[in-house]
């Protein structure tokens, strides 16, 4: 049996796997913090509760209605995105020029209060979703066994990080995000609807949390506490990529994945904890983070 560092190669390969699929997780979540952080100033602690519907929303959709996979996909985060802009229209909005704390200690009620009354509904014992057909089985490639859903999940992640750092960053509808946020009045002198603008930006930060639920689904078990155990580590990561810095939390969440899936291959003990030590390490070195601003 071939052997890395003496350890199995099936067995480094199949932890990095894992630590990929967790980085793809995290990268979609950090991302979509990064984005209601980066261009709001919001620091929003409902965004693992947000997961959770992503997933829960898929799970509902598929028992009640027979949602497949597909329209689930995009169902699922479109109807947590437009809870995501009523949230902002009715309850952010009063508190859009306090202090960052507000916001914060606003969307951790939220999330208590939404985890809660799930929690009543749904119980916490877990519900299922089947993989779709057409993801079932999976590949072996000599050295181990890929699934293809799990590739699946890989490939999506890094699509939907792609492709909204690219019309962040290099769009026109992206300049307008940033200068509806950096300098509203002069936007709205320009005839730009700025509250509109707040409003789908975090409702499209909410939906890039909803949608890694739906890829979620499949593969952990949907329970309303499921958003509280991943926040944190995502919290993390985006301290360590910079908070706001979108490019930053699309390869810190795929990094730290892979460093996770690596600790628990050569130190099993330290690999719940790994990635809040990188995160201290970075603090002490780059307050601001690997790719964030330096103030």
């Amino acid at each position: 049996m071939s052997m890395i560092f003496g350890v199995p190669i099936a067995v480094l390969s199949g932890q990095l796997l894992l630590g990929l699929i967790n980085g793809a997780f995290y990268a979609l979540l950090s991302l979509g913090l990064a984005v209601i952080f980066g261009l709001l100033k919001i620091i929003n602690f409902a965004h693992g509760a947000f997961y959770m519907l992503g997933a829960l929303c898929t799970v509902v959709l598929f028992n009640t209605l027979g949602v497949n996979y597909w329209v689930a996909l995009i169902l699922a985060p479109l109807i947590v995105g437009v809870v995501g802009v009523l949230i902002e229209f009715f309850l952010l909005r009063k508190i859009a020029n306090e202090d960052h704390i507000y916001s914060l200690l606003l969307t951790f009620g939220l999330a208590l209060v939404i985890q809660g009354v799930l929690t009543n509904i749904y119980g916490v014992s877990g519900l299922r979703y089947p993989i779709p057909e057409v993801f079932r089985g999976g590949v072996n490639l000599g050295f181990m066994f890929l699934p293809y859903y799990r590739a699946w999940v890989i490939v999506a992640a890094l699509v939907v990080c792609i492709g909204t750092w690219f019309m962040i960053e290099k769009t026109k509808l992206g300049s307008y995000l940033r200068a509806g946020t950096e300098n509203s009045q002069l936007m709205q002198a320009f005839g730009i609807n700025v509250p509109l603008l707040v409003s789908l930006t975090y409702g499209f930060g909410v939906m890039l949390a909803a949608f890694a639920g739906v890829l979620a689904a499949p593969i952990y078990s949907v329970t309303p506490v499921m958003g509280a155990n991943i926040l944190i580590i995502v919290f993390a990561v985006v301290v360590i990529g910079g908070m706001g810095s979108i490019l930053g939390a699309v390869i810190t969440g795929l990094a730290m994945g892979i460093i996770e899936g690596l600790t628990k291959v050569f130190y099993p003990e330290a690999s719940s904890t790994v990635i809040f030590l990188v995160m201290v390490l970075v603090l002490l070195v780059r307050p601001s983070g690997l790719f964030g601003k330096e103030a």
